[in-house]
Order: C-alpha cells, then sequence, then structure tokens
C-alpha cells in the first residue's frame, strides 16, 4: 500500500474515528446507468434492461479505487404498464475501505401531456461498510486509528427519485442514502453516510438529411455541502442497424472525459476516461468499462410499446 493512502486512512480514522462520506460513486456514462442514481427510471421505457460497469479511478496509484455496478429493471407488465421494479448491485473498494449495497427499486409511472411520462420511484437496500486491515505494516502495531483484524456494519438505505421523459428529452431529480444511515463496525469505528441529492437531464437531437443524432447531457451531485457538475454530449452515427456513438464530458476543476462505443446485437459496449485536470496528473485518471443490454418484453401486444425508448439518450 502506498504511503500517501497510509497518510490519508490514518488522517480519516484518527481521533474520532468516525468517518462521515460525502459522495457517491461518479461514473463517467452516467446517461447509460441511469436508474443507478434515480429510482423512478426503472421499468419506465417499458423494456428488460440489464447493466453492468466496472470502473477503475486513479489507476497509477497502488490500492486505487475500484467499482463494481450489476443492475437490471423492467416493466411490470401483469399488473400494469405503469409499474416497474428493478434491482441494484454495488461493490466499491478503496484501499482498506469496502461498500457493498444491495437494493430494489420500485417505479410508478403516467402519462403527462401527448407523449411525456411522469415517473416517481423508491429504493430500499442494506449497506454494509468493511475495514480490512490488510497486509498495512505500521511502526506501532497498537496505533488506535487502525484496527487489527476486520471490522464490518450493516445499515438500512433508502432512495426516492422523480423522473420525466419525451421520446426527444428527459429529467429527472433523485436522493439518495435519505436516512443518513450511520454504520458502526465493532464498539470502536463508525461510518456516516450523508444525504446525497441529483439532477439531470438529457435530450435526443438528430441532425436533419444526416445519419448522425447528438444526446447532450447533464448532471448535478451535491450532499448540500459540496457540489459537482457534469456536461456532456454524445454523437451517434446509425447505419442498416449499426449504431457506434462518441463523445466528451467535463466537470469543472475535476475533470474532461472521452467516451466511445457501440451497439453488437441488442448489446451496449462503451469505454470512457476520465482525465483529472487538478492534482494527481493526466495519465492517471479512471478507466470505466460499461455493458448493456435491452429487450422488448411487451410480447401481448407486439407493436404497442408504451413509447420509444429513450434509454441510449
Amino acid at each position: 500500500m502506498s504511503k500517501k493512502y497510509i497518510i490519508l486512512t490514518a488522517m480519516l480514522l484518527m481521533a474520532t474515528q468516525v468517518v462521515r462520506a460525502q459522495w457517491d460513486v461518479q461514473f463517467s456514462d452516467f446517461t447509460t446507468l441511469k436508474s443507478f442514481y434515480n429510482p423512478a427510471v426503472s421499468g419506465t421505457d417499458g423494456m428488460l434492461n440489464i447493466s453492468a460497469a466496472y470502473s477503475l479511478q486513479f489507476s497509477e496509484y497502488d490500492d486505487c479505487p475500484s467499482t463494481m455496478y450489476f443492475g437490471g429493471d423492467l416493466p411490470i407488465y401483469f399488473l400494469s404498464p405503469r409499474h416497474g421494479a428493478g434491482v441494484s448491485l454495488f461493490s466499491d473498494d478503496i484501499g482498506i475501505f469496502k461498500t457493498q449495497k444491495v437494493s430494489i427499486q420500485y417505479a410508478y409511472n403516467m402519462k403527462l401531456g401527448k407523449k411525456g411520462r411522469l415517473a416517481i420511484g423508491i429504493q430500499g437496500g442494506m449497506m454494509n461498510e468493511k475495514i480490512d486491515p490488510g497486509d498495512i505494516k505500521l511502526e506501532d502495531s497498537n496505533d488506535p486509528a487502525f484496527p487489527t483484524s476486520t471490522v464490518d456494519g450493516k445499515s438500512f438505505d433508502m432512495g426516492a427519485g422523480l423522473y420525466f421523459y419525451h421520446p426527444k428529452y428527459w429529467v429527472g431529480v433523485s436522493g439518495q442514502h435519505l436516512l443518513e444511515p450511520s454504520i458502526e463496525m465493532g464498539q470502536t469505528y463508525q461510518i456516516d453516510i450523508s444525504r446525497v441529492f441529483y439532477f439531470m437531464g438529457g435530450g435526443n437531437i438528430k441532425i436533419k438529411n444526416s445519419l448522425l443524432s447528438l444526446q447532450p447531457s447533464f448532471m448535478v451531485q451535491t450532499d448540500l455541502q459540496s457540489w459537482r457538475e457534469d456536461i456532456q454530449c454524445k454523437a451517434t452515427y446509425e447505419f442498416e442497424g449499426r449504431k457506434f456513438y462518441a463523445g466528451v464530458g467535463y466537470s469543472p476543476n475535476t475533470s474532461v472525459t472521452a467516451l466511445i462505443g457501440g451497439y453488437f446485437h441488442g448489446i451496449q459496449l462503451g469505454y470512457s476516461y476520465q482525465m483529472y485536470t487538478s492534482g494527481v496528473g493526466y495519465t492517471n485518471g479512471a478507466h470505466e468499462i460499461v455493458l448493456n443490454y435491452q429487450t422488448d418484453l411487451d410480447l401481448f401486444k407486439k407493436g404497442r410499446n408504451m413509447h420509444k425508448s429513450v434509454r441510449f439518450l
């Protein structure tokens, strides 16, 4: 483990030995993983969606953070196309810290305007935090800032959101960790999770007399003390069933991102690189791979989907 990371960990754990988590993971391709941030997205496009993502941040550092996500959502047609459900599995590792979360989602959507629909969603799950000292070698083996063996704890967590979508644009607002769970690990260590709020939106702009379309989007993330803003734009080329895209993203004072990907036999495969603009150097950024599979589940009303899918906007 790098000395820089040991120093950072000690600063977080010393004194009261309480860590207050302020940010969730920021995926570069957030438009493909909207349901990760907002449970109201679940099942609202009338399709079965299965997504997976892997992100490696600060890639040249020892014990660099890595994140894995798997999620799926679908409409519940045996009740009504207005109902949707989803599941989310999440794992985040940074040195001796590990976060795992399993959540289920429910969304109810209704028609709003001629082509729009408004959805409201809730999410509940269990969050597990673990500190594993592993192979850390300390000058003082009795240093109280570090546990001598693995400690972990669990807590119930909740989220909620609103989502409006239209064939040409979408917008959503959501909150995660609404109960601000406090997770105790043993009798000494504790992690407090702050509420985090998201405001997202995007659109689909067809370029006249061309095979190209543009998908601009944005996301604002905040715990009401700190803020992060991201803007992004993808350009998609579609011809005879083949579809490819490339895009760029920018977060002020944080990073510049490049994205590329395509759709192959119903599967979206994408790669992105987030280059940090200050502090850690241009080559020490975040690599991310995203997979997404989508298929129509409305087997009983062929050709009568609720609306055109907007998941890939």
